[in-house]
């Protein structure tokens, strides 16, 4: 004899909704920036034939160290301090346990 059950669909807590977003654009930012740096520092760094006279710096700093580690890194600075102050979202969790005690202490007196 078999059973039919019904099946509800899953209603997610918004804060995990809101974490899982957050997580996920944070990992984006973190694969574009990775993206980006490992293939250009591995084109531009790794010269077959290294040549003193014609090697390139800005501000002092080898070229490709420039743009593909310093320029991607406050790129990505400035994306997640944009993110975490004007898109993230605080969520209420709820009382904790330790005020419901308190709570409880404070009506008993």
């Amino acid at each position: 004899m078999s059973q039919t059950t019904e099946s509800k669909p899953v209603e997610y807590d918004p804060v995990f909704l809101n974490s899982r977003r957050e997580a996920i654009v944070i990992f984006c930012i973190w694969l574009v920036g990775l993206l980006w740096a490992v293939p250009y520092c591995y084109i531009n760094g790794y010269v077959d034939n290294f040549d003193p006279a014609n090697f390139s710096t800005t501000f002092g700093v080898p070229t490709w160290l420039f743009w593909g580690i310093a320029v991607p890194w406050i790129v990505a600075d400035l994306a997640t301090t944009w993110f975490c102050f004007f898109f993230m979202q605080d969520d209420d969790l709820g009382e904790s346990e330790e005020s419901d005690e308190s709570e409880e202490q404070e009506v008993v007196k």
